[in-house]
C-alpha cells in the first residue's frame, strides 16, 4: 500500500506543479496582452486612433487637415478606423498566445475565438459617401445633356395704331422766335 500513497502523492505534484506553470503562463499571456495596443491611421492622415488590448479607444487624434472636410466624413472615418484597430486584436492576442502558452493550449485558442467574435473584421471601406466641398458657389441653371427647349414664337403683335399727324405751332414774329421753334431746323 505505500506504493499506491507514493504515486499518488506524486500525480497530485505533477498535477499542481503543471497548473502552477500553466497558471504563469495565463498570467505571462495577461501581462503581455494588457499593456499592447493598435494604432490606425487614415489614408490621409488626418485621423489616427489608438485601441488597448481590450477594444477600448485610447487616443485620437485628428490633424488641422482634416478641418477641411465634412464633420460627418471625419466622424465616419474615426468609427472605421477604431473598427479596424480592433479587428486586429485577435491578431495582437494570437501572437501573444504562441509566445507565452503556446498554439497548443485550448484554453487559450478559445480566447483568441472569443476576440475574433467581439471584434470580426470591418466592411470593405466604402468609397466617399461625402463629395469634396464645392468652394465656388454657382447660381446658374446646371448644365445638362438635353437641349434647351426654345418656346414656341410668340403670335405676331397687332399693328400699332396710326399717330396723329404733329401740329406744328404758329409762328410769331416776336424777338422770342428763337425760343418757340424747333430746336433743329
Amino acid at each position: 500500500m505505500p506504493d499506491s500513497i507514493d504515486a499518488s502523492d506524486a500525480m497530485i505534484d505533477n498535477w499542481t506543479k503543471r497548473l502552477e506553470e500553466n497558471a504563469a503562463r495565463y498570467q505571462a499571456l495577461a501581462d503581455r496582452v494588457q499593456g499592447q495596443s493598435v494604432t490606425e491611421r487614415s489614408k490621409d492622415g488626418a485621423v489616427t486612433v489608438t485601441v488597448d488590448s481590450r477594444g477600448l479607444l485610447k487616443n485620437l487624434v485628428i490633424a488641422e487637415t482634416a478641418t477641411s472636410k465634412r464633420m460627418a466624413e471625419v466622424s465616419a472615418q474615426v468609427m472605421q478606423l477604431v473598427q479596424r484597430a480592433q479587428a486586429r486584436i485577435p491578431e495582437l492576442l494570437q501572437q501573444a498566445m504562441s509566445e507565452t502558452t503556446g498554439t497548443g493550449d485550448q484554453a487559450a485558442a478559445e480566447i483568441v475565438r472569443e476576440a475574433q467574435s467581439t471584434f470580426p473584421q470591418p466592411p470593405p471601406e466604402p468609397e466617399p459617401a461625402f463629395p469634396e466641398p464645392d468652394r465656388v458657389r454657382r447660381f446658374l441653371p446646371e448644365e445638362t445633356d438635353e437641349r434647351p427647349r426654345t418656346p414656341p414664337p410668340a403670335p405676331p403683335a397687332p399693328p400699332a395704331p396710326p399717330q396723329p399727324p404733329r401740329r406744328r405751332r404758329p409762328a410769331d414774329n416776336d424777338d422770342d422766335d428763337d425760343f418757340g421753334g424747333p430746336i433743329l431746323s
